[in-house]
């Protein structure tokens, strides 16, 4: 079957219009899963684990007699662990030492000073007490996913992680509580979709309630969080992966058509996009592509994914090319071109960028050590990679000297009038005169 993939053209006269057409997500008619998610969240609110357990009898055909059965012994975990292929975990092992190197370097410190009048003004950084992690199951069940969010939240130093994953018809991948146990979580629920996100939320008998959830999932989870937001705190809502390849020919097309496809392969509606000024490697790639595609697992999901979403882009010179990345803002950008760190500076916007012909996107997701959690949906212009510093909370520090106060309560004062704020103006004054009570 010959595989259809959109060429465009930046010379085109309509190009701009075509191009924001093409990579617009559009997430359908989201109103029935909104309402069906919303009526999910107030299930688990006031009904907790009753309804959790029926749910997951519904949704995922299995439930077990009791609440407490939902929760994954250490038992259990370790009999999982011994089921995994050894070079698996250690595969494993070596990902997480190198995600946990990678996120030490981000840890910060909490820091202060006197300022001339004798002020202490500073910030203490502290972590978040406890974070769920949802951890998709069934065929989108992925190890790394586990480390990748797991890890930076013990860096920063969160004593409790919950974590929860659906175990559609009672099964679950053991490579993924094997990850759980390498990189420290304290608890898994088998239990998935809105109504884990709802029992990390609000808490129930069985599921203890969390102040912030991270991690992917399906459109259900997706509008749980974006629901819930505000009385936990979340990480993204995230959209379809994106690859966007930099290409001046430079790197063998075969290579760089794998590339396109290991983005195509998560899911048909993942964005694959290159952008180069030589038609003659456009083509090269495009015909590698084709040839490629019979040999994966998951051809049928490729397939759709490059065919809807797919892109092949002939832009003027590298300098367009890097343009349109940055107006595109995309989830993943690999720099296939020689010398790639002279064009670093020129990229503005994008969640991980891989510098030249060995540094596949592939790498980066299980095992480079930067996080594999990015932001998509162009929402790279002003968002960053999961880090330690999405586990930590920063408290400013404020302690005035008596000098201090009776300096800075002057000025406080006349703002605070300006604004016809009387009670801030005298709360302010108060400590000019500590022992006079001024009057208007």
């Amino acid at each position: 079957m010959s595989l259809k993939i959109t060429r465009l053209n930046s010379a085109q006269g309509d190009f701009s219009a075509e191009l924001n057409r093409r990579t617009q997500w559009q997430n359908g008619d989201m109103a029935a899963v909104e309402q069906r998610v919303a009526d999910i969240l107030e299930l688990i609110r006031t009904e907790g684990d009753p309804q959790l357990l029926k749910l997951t009898q519904e949704l995922d055909r299995w439930s077990p007699e009791q609440a407490a059965g939902l929760r994954v012994s250490d038992a259990e975990i370790e009999t999982a662990v011994s089921a995994c292929d050894e070079n698996e975990l250690a595969a494993l092992e070596l990902a997480a030492q190198r995600i946990r190197g990678y996120h030490q370097k981000q840890t910060q410190g909490s820091w202060s000073y006197k300022d001339e009048l004798g002020n202490l003004l500073g910030q203490q950084i502290t972590p978040i007490e406890r974070v769920g992690i949802y951890v998709p199951g069934g065929k989108a069940s992925y190890p790394s996913s586990v480390l990748m969010n797991a890890i930076p939240a013990k860096v920063a130093g969160v004593d409790q992680l919950i974590m929860v994953t659906p175990t559609p018809d009672a099964s679950f991948n053991p490579l993924v509580l094997a990850a759980a146990k390498i990189a420290g979580v304290d608890q898994v629920f088998r239990v998935g979709g809105a109504q884990a996100v709802a029992a990390l939320a609000f808490g129930t008998e069985t599921v203890p309630s969390v102040d912030k959830i991270v991690g992917p999932g399906n459109s259900y989870v997706a509008a749980a969080k974006r629901q819930l937001f505000g009385r936990v705190g979340i990480d993204m809502v995230a959209g379809p992966s994106e690859i966007l390849i930099v290409g001046d020919g430079s790197v063998n097309p075969e290579w760089v058509a794998m590339d396109l496809l290991s983005q195509a392969e998560h899911d048909e509606v993942a964005q694959s996009i290159l952008i180069t000024p030589d038609q003659d490697y456009l083509e090269q790639v495009a015909a590698e592509v084709e040839r490629l595609i019979t040999t994966l697992e998951r051809e049928t999901v490729a397939r759709a994914s490059m065919q809807s979403k797919g892109l092949l882009i002939k832009c003027t010179d590298i300098t367009e090319a890097i343009s349109i990345s940055n107006l595109l803002s995309p989830e993943h950008l690999e720099l296939a071109v020689e010398e790639p760190e002279s064009w670093l500076s020129e990229v503005k916007n994008a969640g991980a960028i891989f510098l030249g012909a060995y540094s596949p996107e592939a790498i980066g997701d299980y095992c480079a050590g930067p996080n594999h959690v990015l932001p998509t949906s162009a929402t790279a212009r002003f968002s960053s990679p999961l880090g330690v510093y999405d586990f930590q909370k920063r408290s400013s520090i404020i302690g005035c000297s008596k000098e201090g106060a009776v300096a800075l309560a002057k000025t406080a004062s006349v703002l605070a009038r300006s604004e016809s704020l009387t009670a801030h103006a005298r709360s302010a004054e108060y400590r000019i005169e500590p022992n006079s009570s001024p009057t208007d």
